[in-house]
């Protein structure tokens, strides 16, 4: 289907693709791995031919179709429905051209092709689609300028599937759709009869639909069969016996060498040496693999704030007094919460977490703070709101205004921007690098609570595991909205679920979710089938509800016996100090007994209150599971 050879490709005086080589097959669903900047899209593009290779070339099989996303959505007056049926240019050609024809056998050729390309069924696969991406029968109904442009490129992509190219070409498609979407299309891309490739950064996608895995690495690409992690588990196999055998090969050498120059001018010996010499001229030197390092987040540390942080008390929450999005909204949030929240896109998840983060007022009800929280606030659109003129440095700067060049400099460097990129221009910068800046100055003066709507959508897979592995060590609060399963799962500790204008904990893990979201679809008939979960049943709502009420108890227990031993360890440190002075000894030997007895005391105290929060502890965390 697609042959790759010999492919080398620059952007002025930078070289994406150095002699590439690889090939596709039909059927195969490979996903496209590789850093951020590496020539992913760019690989897209020679594809499509807007672009033509240095060197080398790119081909499809003649006369299979490529079909690949809409940098613009579609935005005019026709209905979603009619939208993604004329993606299918064929389709509605024929259509257009039986309107008028009157030559009797080419009107007979005209309805021979509709029935070869199932045209009869062509209105109810596009619903199904468009059904399976989130649009209701009304919505699909509504012309597509009436949508945001979020889900006018869901209208975009599902005239893409719609339309069934030979070739689909995929770039990061998730980015435009939430957890239910992202179920959808990973069963939908499994049954795809074609050819698809795929980038994406995102990893629990990539393992369930990808057979196969391209990879862009060190200007080269692979082919590897099997899923994105079976991908990982075979390089560190491969990297680490590559490892061995330069190793084995470097001390052969070093023995070599040392040979030759102890004997080289050594007459009886001489040509050992020159034979070694030669041998050591000969043996082809194994390269070391390159291990790229991700710069790690840095998220400044907060002071530790009392609980709850956050408490909402039958809240009413929206734009319309008269029209609420969520109602009867009951929630508390603890420092130490992390929180990943459920809920079709439309179903209010920003709405809710605005509402928290005090961009917009409750409509009624209650909604009480700590007096000096401080909350940071990530979604995508602010990355607008980055300076273009300006660098990180310059960013930092003006958070920093009285600190020194090198004091500036270093914190720019903890952010990921080093001396070769902390002078770079916002405007030149990729998503990736405005994404890693405003999440390094929204958390740069140690919020209490990070909120953060879709933060990965211009992140690799090994920035994301960096965000991951730093927000699991931020001592806040997190909220979180992701498609990014993976990323859920390693930072999520509690779900909420945003459906029905309500708010509820999701009694369950995020497989749960999506089985439930599976089965529920399943239940519905037809092109009714949503991707949402559209009522969770309330006897799950019950059980969260009572759950959550059992074990508040608890974890007020919990956090107090915490609080007692916290303070009983300050003590502690308060004597040994007193009695680390040496004067005390020769001055006041009286004082220096007493310390000690109540320091003996106080070790058995530590040791009973250790006892009753460990306790406290393991029935907290018994009655959550």
């Amino acid at each position: 289907m697609l042959h790759i050879n010999d492919l080398t490709f620059r952007i002025e005086d930078r070289v994406l693709f150095d002699q590439a080589t690889a090939a596709i097959s039909d059927g195969w669903k490979t996903g496209f791995v590789g850093r951020n900047g590496a020539g992913k899209s760019t690989l897209l593009k020679l594809i499509r031919g807007e672009f033509s290779p240095d060197d080398g070339d790119v081909s499809v099989r003649k006369g299979r179709r490529i079909g690949s996303l809409a940098q613009e959505a579609p935005a005019g007056d026709e209905s979603l429905i009619a939208t993604v049926l004329g993606f299918d240019t064929e389709r509605s050609s024929l259509l257009a051209e039986a309107e008028t024809e009157t030559d009797p056998q080419r009107i007979a050729e005209i309805h021979t092709r509709l029935a070869d390309i199932e045209a009869h069924s062509a209105e109810s696969r596009a619903a199904s689609i468009l059904a399976g991406l989130g649009f209701c029968a009304a919505e699909q109904q509504r012309p597509c300028r009436s949508f945001s442009g979020g889900w006018r490129m869901r209208v975009a992509l599902a005239g893409l599937l719609f339309s069934a190219p030979d070739l689909l070409l995929l770039d990061e498609p998730t980015n435009y759709l939430d957890i239910e979407g992202t179920i959808w299309l990973e069963s939908y891309i499994r049954r795809y009869p074609y050819t698809v490739l795929i980038v994406s950064h995102d990893r629990d996608f990539l393992n369930r639909c990808a057979s196969h895995i391209l990879a862009l690495e060190n200007r080269k690409l692979s082919v590897h069969t099997g899923d994105y992690d079976t991908y990982v588990r075979r390089r560190a196999e491969a990297n680490a016996q590559l490892i061995a055998a330069k190793t084995k090969q470097d001390a052969e050498r070093r023995h070599m060498q040392a040979f030759v120059d102890r004997f080289r001018y050594k007459a009886s010996k001489a040509k050992q040496a020159q034979s070694r010499l030669k041998a050591l001229e000969k043996m082809a030197v194994i390269a070391e693999p390159l291990e790229m390092r991700t710069t790690p987040f840095h998220f400044g540390e907060p002071k530790p704030m009392a609980p709850p942080i956050v408490r909402m008390e039958q809240a009413k929450l929206g734009y319309e007094p008269t029209a609420p999005i969520l109602k009867d909204v009951s929630l508390r949030i603890d420092q130490d919460d992390r929180i990943v929240i459920l809920g079709a896109n439309g179903q209010g998840k920003s709405t809710l977490v605005k509402s928290i983060s005090s961009r917009l007022a409750p409509l009624s009800g209650t909604v009480r703070k700590h007096k000096k929280l401080k909350i940071a606030y990530f979604a995508q659109h602010q990355v607008d709101e980055l300076h273009l003129n300006q660098s990180a440095y310059d960013h930092v700067r003006a958070l920093m205004p009285d600190a020194t060049e090198a004091q500036t400099r270093s914190k720019t460097a903890q952010l990921g921007f080093g001396a070769e990129k902390s002078d770079t221009l916002v405007r030149d910068m990729s998503g990736g690098e405005k994404a890693r800046l405003l999440l390094g100055l929204i958390a740069f003066d140690g919020p209490h609570m990070m909120i953060l709507d879709e933060p990965t959508n211009h992140l690799d897979m090994d920035s994301r595991e960096a965000l991951a592995d730093a927000l699991n060590k931020y001592p806040g609060a997190v909220l979180m909205i992701t498609h990014d399963a993976h990323l859920a799962s390693m930072v999520g500790e509690r779900l909420w679920l945003v459906n029905d204008g309500s708010v509820s904990n999701f009694d369950g893990d995020l497989e749960d979710y999506r089985r439930l979201v599976l089965s529920l679809r399943r239940e519905l008939p037809g092109d009714d089938k949503p991707s949402t979960v559209k009522h969770l049943p309330a006897n799950a709502r019950r059980t969260a509800a009572q759950t959550r009420e059992a074990i508040a108890p608890l974890k007020k227990q919990m956090e107090a016996n915490e609080t007692r031993l916290n303070e009983l360890n300050d003590v502690l440190k308060r004597l040994d100090a007193a009695l680390a002075d040496q004067d005390l000894y020769a001055k006041d030997v009286a004082r220096v007994m007493k310390l000690q007895k109540e320091r003996s005391a106080l070790v058995k105290a530590i040791e009973m209150a250790e006892e009753k929060w460990l306790q406290a502890a393991e029935d907290y965390e018994a009655a959550q599971n």
